[in-house]
């Protein structure tokens, strides 16, 4: 089986899609997670694009994505989370692969905006907590190590509200390339996750 999951920031997507790669044995790709672990060439080339403070071309995206696919495990099937943003990168995965499914998690713009802005980073261990949906138990600190908690400047309302417009302009109109099935993700994450389960089965 091979799946795309696709929703606006903070829809859960990416949760959904561990969950769901786990139930099914498939392989979990998420954008960040490939970027991060490319190696030689093309790492050098990624930290490039990061270094300049540029984004990471959809040329280079697919050449690290297309390596991924051809390893062993993809073989009995996939989960792309992330991927693809836009048409034109879905017009090559199409070049790559072929897709199944797609998964869409719905949310309104206001619910996105409403969890993204709670969210709350460690300054010095990275974990993730949200003032909205999992509080730290003591305001302002980090429940791991003790350090203080800071909200990043993308996760301020207007960036979110940028992001997205892009997400609706740019990652919306793929679906209508795909058989893509819409889940409610205002529900709980047991409930979406059962949903997704009972589309897919």
């Amino acid at each position: 089986m091979k799946l795309i999951f696709v929703g606006p920031q903070g829809s859960g997507k990416g949760t959904q899609a561990k969950k769901i790669s786990e139930e099914l044995m498939l392989v979990h790709i998420s954008t960040g997670d490939l970027l991060r672990d490319a190696e030689g060439e093309l790492k050098e080339k990624v930290e490039e694009c990061i270094n300049q403070g540029k984004l990471v071309s959809d040329e280079l995206i697919v050449k690290i994505l297309k390596e991924r696919l051809s390893e062993k495990d993809c073989e009995k099937g996939f989960i792309l989370d992330g991927f693809p943003r836009n048409l034109a990168q879905a017009e090559e995965l199409e070049k790559i692969t072929t897709i199944d499914k797609v998964i869409e998690i719905l949310i309104s713009d206001e619910e996105s905006v409403r969890r993204l802005s709670g969210r709350l980073n460690c300054k010095d261990c990275g974990a993730l907590f949200n003032s909205v949906t999992d509080k730290p138990q003591e305001e302002g600190k980090c429940d791991k190590c003790g350090s203080e908690l800071y909200q990043r400047d993308d996760d301020e309302e207007d960036a979110i509200r940028e992001r997205l417009k892009i997400y609706h302009s740019e990652t919306e109109p793929i679906l209508e390339k795909y058989d893509s099935v819409k889940i409610d993700g205002e529900q709980s994450i047991e409930k979406v996750n059962q949903d997704i389960l009972d589309v897919l089965g």
